[in-house]
């Protein structure tokens, strides 16, 4: 069973990556860190806590992260998750206490505490990491593996031409967790390729009646209509829910190679840009693990399973 810490910008697809971590028998979700990103921050900070509700774990504890990127200004992303972030409908207000500590130091303490042990589920901008890195030089040998939602192998990017959303909002972050960490790396064109629903895979889940399709139903709505155009019912990608099933499921992984990835922290036109030497040609180090295809047919009833009988892992053995 994995112990994870998952770092998220709560909106939209982050959800549905939590709720499939905690109610997984192969992973134990050991603490939510909240990191600026696709809302404002305070509405991040109740979604993370109302998912963990949903998913009968409002014991774990969320610890507020950094509330801004390192260096640069950046924009949220509402016009695809909706002002509150979870489609524009729920505002949720938990009364739910944030636990004591800031973020990136909470991970610095975990993972000093159990050594090799704590892995670090990544699916916003990568701040808090950077943040805790600064806290603690050895954690890249402290943790036991770093997956990361972002970047754009060798595709255009979802937020502007050159780059991911969770990339660009901290490029800088980006980097110095790139140079230090032996990352997994799960791509926004991976997602485009291997873990988008559309009409059929909503027709199905609208099907299962249940609290959690209501809820995915809903948090996805915003993106569905951005993607959609007039009568086209339109469609999303789910790429923290699939990094999240990457890592829980390794049989989803159907090719994986190591490159040397940087990251363009420079401002302009490429901010965000990953630059992923699949030839060789610079003499960066190979330390980056890219995710290069995925089992989605397996996914996909993974994702069932979860939104039907709130038991992903019976999507496994289906």
């Amino acid at each position: 069973m994995r112990r994870v810490i998952i770092d998220t910008d709560t909106a939209g697809d982050d959800t549905q990556a939590v709720l499939l971590a905690c109610l997984s028998d192969r992973v134990t979700v050991e603490a939510l860190t909240v990191v600026a990103g696709n809302v404002p921050f305070d509405r991040e900070v109740e979604n993370a806590k109302y998912t963990l509700d949903l998913a009968d774990a409002a014991d774990v504890p969320v610890y507020e992260g950094a509330r801004q990127p390192l260096i640069k200004e950046f924009e949220h992303a509402t016009y695809i998750h909706g002002e509150d972030g979870l489609g524009g409908d729920l505002w949720p207000d938990t009364d739910i206490e944030s636990a004591a500590g800031f973020a990136p130091d909470e991970i610095v303490a975990r993972c000093r505490a159990a050594p090799g042990e704590i892995t670090l589920l990544c699916i916003g901008p990568l701040t808090n990491l950077a943040l805790a890195y600064a806290r603690e030089p050895d954690l890249p040998d402290l943790v036991d593996e770093v997956w990361v939602m972002g970047g754009n192998v060798n595709c255009e990017g979802n937020v502007t031409p050159a780059a991911e959303f969770n990339l660009w909002v901290d490029p800088d972050a980006a980097r110095r967790v790139f140079d230090a960490f032996e990352v997994t790396l799960v791509d926004w064109g991976l997602c485009l390729r291997d873990a988008v629903f559309g009409p059929s895979e909503f027709g199905t889940i609208a099907a299962f009646d249940t609290e959690l399709a209501s809820f995915f139903e809903s948090v996805t709505e915003k993106a569905r209509a951005f993607n959609g155009d007039g009568d086209d019912p339109g469609w999303t990608a789910l790429p923290d829910s699939v990094t999240a099933a990457l890592l829980a499921y390794p049989e989803l992984r159907e090719a994986v190679s190591t490159y040397h990835v940087q990251v363009d922290d420079r401002e302009g036109l490429t901010r965000g840009y990953t630059s992923v030497d699949v030839n060789g040609v610079t003499d960066g180090e190979p330390n980056t693990h890219v995710v290069e295809a995925v089992d989605s047919e397996a996914f996909r009833a993974v994702m069932y399973s979860l939104l039907r009988s709130r038991d992903p892992d019976s999507g496994i053995a289906e």
